[in-house]
């Protein structure tokens, strides 16, 4: 971390102005050696206090680093677990991530048996003006590296993929294009084909590598035949684009879930996806002008016994 960073001195400045305020910790990226940071890297100090009251109730202290654009709140209330979060985006480009404990709430973490989730992504202690935060454990910064996903969750997210699959199919089919892109581009690619994709760089990196929030960062990590494939896989409004982006990604899912299966000694779903693979089709082809809907089962019954043999 670069003491030098004028946002550093000013965080300190605000922990001495406010006698409410004991303790000021920097955590998550600018606090971890050699990493990457650019000009929108955020900021994520936390501030330990008192008294709630001048963090909660004005927007002051954080309006002196300079003229907000932008600040999104939320207020979590406990009697010590109680969380103030300010987002703040300066006009100057300045991101600032703030939250604001109760000083009883650090104590809890010093005293707790493993260090938690957000100090163990990596921090460093600007003002502890109690001592408190000496006692911080140090972190291990394995916080958010996934476990290796028992045989049970490999295959659970499996069946979720497919069956979250029938459904971009049926929107697609009737032209809705805000669920057919909730359904295909949030739940199937950002929930399920991500954390596969996770799973299999985990494998090749001994289960130690950090993902970053929402697939930040995997260009970085995944070959460049992989990264095109994902890149594929999205679509502007266009229907006949939909539909092959959908094939694109559930051929991909299921090339990225065998290599998992390989790696952890588990087994594809081969029969489900043959069998849903051959529905999404059936649906794709099928009339949208039709109201038979025994014209749908006839053609799935006809795909299933080729399927059978």
């Amino acid at each position: 971390m670069n003491r030098e960073d004028p946002v550093i001195g000013k965080l300190i400045d605000l922990g001495e102005k406010y006698a409410e305020i004991r303790a000021v910790i920097l955590t998550s990226t600018r606090t971890l050696p050699n990493a990457p940071c650019d000009v929108f890297s955020d900021y994520d100090p936390e501030l330990y206090v008192v008294d709630f009251a001048p963090f909660a109730e004005s927007d002051e202290w954080f309006e002196a680093f300079g003229p907000v654009l932008v600040v999104h709140r939320e207020d979590t209330k406990d009697k010590v677990r109680s969380w103030h979060t300010r987002l703040v985006s300066y006009e100057d480009g300045t991101k600032i991530d703030f939250g604001v404990g109760h000083v009883e709430a650090l104590k809890e973490d010093c005293n707790a048996a493993s260090l938690p989730d957000h100090f163990d992504v990596g921090y460093e202690v600007l003002l502890d003006k109690d001592g408190v935060a000496s006692s911080l454990k140090s972190p291990t910064f394995k916080a958010h590296i996934p476990a290796v996903p028992t045989e049970s969750e490999y295959v659970s997210l499996i069946n979720d993929f497919w069956a979250e699959s029938v459904y971009v199919a049926k929107h697609l089919w009737r032209d809705d294009l805000l669920p057919a892109k909730y359904n295909l581009d949030y739940m199937l690619k950002h929930n399920m084909l991500r954390k596969m994709l996770e799973w299999s760089i985990e494998i090749d990196r001994n289960w130690s590598w950090k993902p970053g929030a929402y697939g930040k960062g995997l260009k970085k990590v995944l070959d460049s035949e992989t990264y095109n494939e994902l890149a594929s896989t999205y679509a502007g409004g266009d229907l006949k684009e939909l539909w092959e982006a959908l094939f694109r990604t559930t051929a991909l899912f299921g090339k990225i879930a065998i290599k998992v299966a390989a790696g952890l000694g588990y087994e594809y779903l081969h029969d489900l996806d043959k069998r849903v693979t051959l529905y999404l089709r059936t649906v794709e082809r099928l009339d949208r002008q039709t109201t038979d809907r025994e014209e749908l089962a006839r053609r799935l019954r006809e795909g299933y016994a080729l399927l059978r043999g």
